[in-house]
């Protein structure tokens, strides 16, 4: 099976990087657990806030992955086991990714009132203008031409 890229065109040059986030994304998709916002906070600021009820600090992990922004959950056994009459609150691991576009910095994160939440702030990028020297279109041969024209110089 032929795989349908978005980026073929030959107008889109150097796209190859987007085309592999795409599929990691499309592959971390799958689960919805443990539920999450994003929202703006501020002009240049982003907050990721998951739903992590039961989970304490040490149980939890933020990590930065290769510009993968990777969260994971692992309750610890309970000492002594508990007997549930009914179980509402999920107690399974989890593993939540986001991937980072290029910039983009992870400043914190916070626990507090089963959220967890993890600040991220994209720096203003700085304005850059790079001018392209043209040279003349006839290239090495008009250096050439140039050496030529200063040899019969010499020989008159």
């Amino acid at each position: 099976m032929t795989r349908l890229s978005l980026f073929n065109s030959p107008f889109l040059l150097g796209f190859d990087q987007f085309e592999r986030a795409l599929d990691r994304v499309a592959k971390g998709a799958g689960d919805g657990y443990p539920p999450y916002n994003i929202e703006q906070v501020g002009e240049n600021g982003l907050r990721i806030t998951l739903a992590v009820a039961g989970f304490s600090r040490d149980e939890l992990s933020v990590a930065i992955e290769d510009r993968q922004l990777v969260i994971q959950g692992k309750q610890r056994e309970e000492d002594p086991p508990r007997v549930y009459a009914h179980r509402g609150i999920a107690a399974r691991q989890f593993q939540r990714s986001f991937l980072l576009a290029e910039g983009i910095e992870v400043t914190g994160a916070e626990l507090g009132n089963g959220l967890l939440s993890v600040e991220l702030a994209r720096p203003v990028p700085e304005r850059q203008r790079h001018v392209v020297d043209i040279r003349d279109g006839e290239g090495p041969r008009a250096a050439a031409r140039t050496i030529d024209v200063a040899a019969r110089k010499v020989a008159s």
